[in-house]
This record gives structure tokens, C-alpha cells and sequence, in this order.
């Protein structure tokens, strides 16, 4: 089944963000373009080089009127451990959510149950609070903030002019393409 249109759960998660613990809750998402980055765990291999992109590319991110909040089943207490054991997390200035019951990570469908781990899970959240962009990959492919960047370009971009579309690979400026009787059988 399909998450696109699904509107997030009410939750109440601790954070390490900026040095300090702080709350995050559902109605700190409304108003504003999200991205729910999952990712197993912290202190390994794949998740720090993912978590230092999003951090590389964080100010276009917030230019676009969207937070990141990087999600895991750890506590907030290992974040903060990781993040002051770790060069490459010490980058991130973007709340990292602790997730340890499991509740927005299983309402996304991405907890490992065997594990207890979230899989490699990333979802574009709208101001309203539902999912219109997601993808899970494997645990052992990395993701890509710049491609990460254009969809969420292209997102907004059909959110704000309904009657349009982006074709494959498209960027701002580029065209975009009306649905109608009169494009069919021509592309």
C-alpha cells in the first residue's frame, strides 16, 4: 500500500539539536516543507556519510522552506555521543530525532523488527503533514542530498501550479508539461 497523501502520526519525540535536548512533535512540521530522514543506526558506516550531505547541503535545504530532522531508533543520549565523538556528525546542525519505541518509524513502515533498526527510509512531508515524496533504499546504498534537493524543487513546484507536471530530470526553470488530451501519444 501506497504512503503518498498519508498523513504523518501525532508524535513526541526527544532530539539532540544544536547542543541541547529538545521535543519535536507533529505540529512542529505543519507550516513547512519536511524531510524524515530514517537511517539505522549511529556510530556506523553508510549513516554518518549520508547525515554529512544533508549537513553539506543543509542551507539550501532551509532556503526552500524545509527542515531535516534525521531519524533513528537510538536514544537523543547516543546522538549526543556520537555527535561529540564524531568530526563528520559534529557538520549537522539539523535536529536528530531518537526514536527508540518505534512510533513514527513504524507508522512510515520502515522499522526492522528484527532488529530493531529503521531501514534507509527518506519522505518529503508538505506543510500539511503528508507524505508526497518517499523512497526507501537498502541498508547498504547511500543517498543523494542534491538529488534529494531537486525533487523536493519539483514537489513544491506541482504543489504551488496543480495543472503542471516535471518530466524526468527536471530543474527550476526547466519545462514542465500540461497533462491533456493533446500530449497524448506525443512525448
Amino acid at each position: 500500500m501506497s504512503l503518498i497523501g498519508r498523513t504523518i502520526c501525532d508524535f513526541q519525540l526527544q532530539a539532540y539539536h544544536e547542543g541541547k535536548f529538545i521535543e519535536v512533535k507533529k505540529e512542529d512540521l505543519l507550516g513547512k516543507w519536511n524531510v524524515l530522514f530514517f537511517y539505522p543506526a549511529d556510530f556506523t558506516f553508510v549513516c554518518p556519510t549520508e547525515l554529512e550531505d544533508l549537513a553539506d547541503h543543509y542551507s539550501k535545504f532551509r532556503e526552500l522552506n524545509c527542515e531535516i530532522y534525521s531519524i533513528s531508533t537510538d536514544s537523543h543520549f547516543v546522538h549526543k555521543a556520537w555527535h561529540d565523538a564524531s568530526k563528520t556528525i559534529q557538520k549537522i546542525q539539523y535536529p536528530m530525532l531518537a526514536d527508540p519505541t518505534g512510533i513514527l518509524t513504524r507508522d512510515l513502515d520502515v522499522y526492522i523488527e528484527e532488529s530493531g533498526m529503521a531501514e534507509r527510509g527518506t519522505f518529503l512531508i508538505n506543510p500539511e503533514g503528508d507524505v508526497v515524496l518517499y523512497e526507501i533504499n537498502a541498508g547498504g546504498i547511500g543517498r543523494n542530498a542534491e538529488e534529494l534537493i531537486r525533487k523536493i524543487y519539483a514537489a513544491q513546484f506541482v504543489a504551488e501550479h496543480g495543472d503542471q507536471v516535471c518530466p524526468a530530470k527536471w530543474h527550476p526553470g526547466a519545462k514542465t508539461l500540461k497533462p491533456g488530451l493533446d500530449l497524448v501519444g506525443t512525448i
